[in-house]
């Protein structure tokens, strides 16, 4: 299947590599986080023996509409790469040569895969493929790559690094608009519990550890 899915992936990664060229730099959703997310994708899918046709075309799209994390619009960024992704893979044929009627069913499932990978869509995952785009894309914001990920998230949004006087809010309430290391309890933590994949939720505890270790160094340095 995957000798199958190269000419497809090749002429997709092509595709959102131009996207990408004509938005304003995000090193947090650049052509690198794709490329993560498809690897994370192909592994889990390998070890779960789900559909390659609906995970790869999807890993690869799945944050094809960017909408900045502070935008009203934010939890609308899913739904609007479906239907953007959909629009695209058929212009481009993709699935025409299984059948109208599989290649109908294949572009619904990752349309739905695409939708439902978003946290803040807080979209119920109904097929084994979503949940492997998920799990993938959510493992992205954690460990090593995640705590290099939120802070240059922060960077963009011109946000404090942590709270100075409190920097893991033993005193006051967590506010991840006013410490980026608030962030790590608001959400990276919690999205550890999200993921739903045997092979995700492995890895996503070790993830969890990294993350973990490095606090406990931040704090070090900075108590």
């Amino acid at each position: 299947m995957n000798k199958e899915m190269a000419p497809w992936e090749e002429t997709i990664r092509k595709h959102l590599e131009e996207t990408l060229s004509q938005e304003p730099p995000d090193p947090a959703h650049d052509l690198a986080h794709f490329q993560r997310v498809v690897a994370t994708s192909k592994q889990i899918a390998e070890k779960e023996n789900a559909d390659l046709r609906v995970v790869i075309p999807a890993a690869w799209l799945h944050d094809l509409v960017n909408v900045p994390k502070n935008d009203p619009r934010r939890s609308q960024a899913s739904r609007l790469s479906a239907e953007e992704a959909c629009r695209y893979l058929e212009k481009i044929g993709y699935g025409a040569q299984w059948g109208n009627g599989e290649k109908a069913r294949i572009l619904k499932e990752i349309a739905h895969a695409i939708e439902a990978h978003s946290y803040s869509a807080g979209i119920e995952t109904r097929s084994l493929e979503a949940r492997v785009v998920q799990d993938a894309d959510r493992l992205d914001g954690l460990g090593a790559i995640g705590i290099a990920r939120v802070f240059a998230v922060a960077g963009l949004l011109k946000r404090p690094l942590y709270h100075s006087q409190d920097p893991f809010a033993k005193s006051r309430t967590l506010n991840d608009y006013e410490s980026t290391v608030d962030h790590f309890f608001v959400k990276l933590f919690k999205t550890v519990d999200t993921l739903k994949t045997p092979a995700g939720k492995e890895e996503g505890q070790r993830r969890s550890a990294i993350m973990r270790r490095y606090l406990d160094d931040l704090s070090r340095e900075i108590s």
